[in-house]
């Protein structure tokens, strides 16, 4: 008789520190290493279970008293798009889309430079240099692309103009958009949305089942665009389901809202570590 074992990952809490989010909370996380040769396994696992990645971390909220972060993705068959998206699309139609290996240049660190000074100059990550950046980008022990969409060139112009990036994970049952950015410059164009519209057709031509957002967050203006695209589903109370009527989920503090750490870790289900050996 064979045995197989859950890989077993070590969690940890970060400290509370103010949240990007919502004024005057505070926010912690629940995080885990991601290395090693189940490193894709595990990320497939718990992107599952409301877990996302920020280079070989896992990490998911888990803060006193609050719990408005809510995973959030896209069930692609049942994607239907509104008819604001569907003038979003024809808008940038033009753009070229080009997918590459997670590798960071100059002119993403540029398109990435300019878009945090626009729209988040006072966010974490707005001291980043480019060092930090390629970290960000490069530092991924599982599957990852960066999808540029590049505008076509003006009069006199040379060379190549990128409108977006995103640096999307390709998880087992869909794509994960870990981080995107955009020219500040292009407001009008609605590129957040057309991203994540053109990923939505990524993933419909390659059989893929979902596309994962991040976390939405009832109340912050900064998240309130996920709740406009159809066929949402939400990760709550420890599983998938549609999203409602967004006005029904509240941001309210409760000191019974959130379970005791160790009671989340032990309900955290983990990967076999012989699964797709055999």
């Amino acid at each position: 008789m064979r045995h197989t074992l859950p890989i077993a990952p070590q969690f940890y809490v970060t400290a509370p520190q103010a949240c990007p989010y919502l004024e005057g909370r505070m926010e912690r996380k629940l995080f885990t290493a991601l290395q090693g040769e189940h490193a894709q396994r595990l990320n497939d696992t718990l992107s599952k279970q409301g877990f996302r990645r920020s280079q070989n971390v896992l990490y998911r909220p888990s803060c006193a008293e609050c719990s408005a972060c809510i995973s959030a993705r896209i069930r692609v068959e049942d994607f239907v798009p509104s008819r604001t998206q569907r003038r979003v699309m024809r808008r940038n139609a033009h753009l070229a889309r080009h997918a590459t290996s997670p590798w960071a240049t100059e002119d993403q660190y540029a398109l990435f430079r300019s878009y945090l000074d626009r729209r988040h100059a006072d966010g974490g990550m707005a001291d980043m240099d480019i060092f930090e950046f390629a970290a960000m980008i490069e530092e991924t022990p599982i599957r990852s692309r960066v999808i540029e969409y590049a505008r076509p060139n003006g009069p006199q112009e040379n060379g190549r103009h990128l409108a977006a990036v995103c640096l999307t994970d390709l998880l087992d049952d869909g794509l994960s958009m870990v981080y995107s950015f955009y020219d500040p410059g292009l407001m009008d164009a609605s590129l957040g949305t057309y991203v994540v519209l053109d990923h939505i057709a990524i993933a419909r031509e390659a059989g893929l089942p979902y596309v994962y957002l991040g976390y939405w967050v009832p109340g912050s203006r900064k998240m309130g665009y996920k709740a406009k695209f159809n066929a949402l589903e939400i990760y709550k109370g420890g599983q998938w389901q549609s999203i409602g009527d967004p006005a029904d989920h509240k941001a309210e503090l409760h000191p019974l809202s959130v379970d005791p750490i160790a009671e989340q870790v032990a309900r955290i289900t983990l990967p076999d570590s012989r699964a797709g050996r055999e």
